[in-house]
């Protein structure tokens, strides 16, 4: 039996690519090979994947506070304190190969596990590659990435085109079936815009929203699936009671995503790893609003990254509140571009991610 330590949390773009992997490992070899997860005690993934039927370890690692915080004085202890917790627990349980998907826990789990000399593998998720896999990519035997030219942050023959691994089942529709329609109360006959906000919910976007429904006057041109987000579930609601505006679906998740991306001429959405690459799948043609808030603006580089090969538009955070619909509104009026975002944008899906990554870690057993 072989024993992979799959190590990555803090976010679901971190968790659910590790969780692709280890569910292709699995279809692949079943009871030989033997998986546990490792992640930041207190962060999701210690609820997330055992739900999921996996066994996880936690280290007591905490991100670095980007302000002046008490906190950061603990940070070198918690991370002394996690490497020993790591090597305990790859020695206990007798890894052959450790691989890491980013997020806190996985630095401490693959640094042991280098020094340890056990192959470890890196899944490199965004565009623009974080200082810490920059380190540790060094010793590492593979590399995965989704986009082209990562080898300006790491060494070319180590490098392996996988893409992104993602849960559930992504595909291009050419039509759109009643049965999706209809789970929307949605018009096959009107433009369809897809507002993803992220399971919290993103206040750019829905500011974006409520700036263009007030100035409607009670009727949408076009249909919106409008996903808030949980945060701000109870403000959108309350002023959607204030401002009744026909063709607008609003929810604080989107629990059918396969029906949504099917029925969308248009998604606006942010762009974290994971979603540019279901966006791939699916073919969608797409307005990034890159996040400004999250490490070295991977957002904006992903989304650069697609812009620059006429794949997808984007649109300024700072911009997006006066902006974003107008653009939405322009894009969906233009069926020339539309298809060549279409055709672009598909030509950059990888549907197997997941089983190219396992395949490169049963190279290292």
């Amino acid at each position: 039996m072989k024993k992979i330590i799959l190590s990555g949390g803090g976010t679901g773009g971190h968790i659910y690519p590790a969780v692709a992997v280890a569910e292709a490992l699995k279809r692949k070899w079943g009871d030989e090979v033997e998986i546990l997860f490792v992640g930041a005690e207190g962060k999701m993934e210690m609820e997330k994947i055992p739900a999921l039927g996996y066994n996880i370890k936690g280290l007591p690692m905490a991100g670095l506070q980007r302000r002046l915080d008490v906190r950061n004085l603990a940070l070198p202890f918690k991370v002394l304190r996690s490497v020993n917790r790591a090597k305990q627990v790859i020695r206990d349980f007798g890894a052959d190969v450790v691989a890491g998907f980013g997020g806190y826990a996985s630095a401490p789990v693959l640094w042991s596990a280098q020094r340890m000399g056990i192959p470890t593998l890196i899944q490199e998720q965004n565009s623009y590659a974080g200082v810490t896999n920059k380190i540790l990519a060094k010793r590492a035997k593979t590399i995965c990435v989704a986009y082209d030219d990562m080898d300006r942050f790491f060494p070319a023959e180590k490098i392996v085109m996988t893409g992104n691994p993602l849960r559930g089942s992504f595909s291009p529709k050419q039509t759109k079936s009643k049965e999706a329609l209809e789970y929307y109360g949605l018009k096959e006959d009107i433009p369809t815009l897809l507002i993803v906000g992220g399971s919290l919910g993103t206040r750019t976007l829905n500011e974006m929203m409520k700036h263009w429904i007030a100035s409607l006057g009670g009727k949408a041109p076009i249909q919106v699936l409008w996903q808030t987000g949980k945060f701000y579930e109870k403000e959108m609601q309350a002023f959607l009671q204030a401002h009744p505006t026909e063709n607008i679906w609003q929810g604080a998740f989107i629990d059918r995503m396969d029906y949504a991306y099917e029925v969308a001429d248009v998604v606006l959405s942010r762009s974290g790893a994971c979603t540019v690459s279901e966006l791939c799948l699916v073919g969608k043609p797409t307005i990034f609003v890159p996040s400004p808030n999250v490490a070295e603006d991977h957002q904006t580089k992903n989304a650069q990254a697609l812009v620059g090969k006429r794949a997808a538009e984007m649109v300024r955070d700072a911009e997006a509140i006066e902006s974003g619909m107008a653009r939405a509104l322009t894009l969906l009026k233009n069926k020339v571009r539309l298809e060549e975002l279409h055709q672009n944008i598909s030509a950059l899906g990888i549907a197997d991610a997941a089983e190219r990554v396992a395949a490169e870690i049963e190279k290292l057993w």
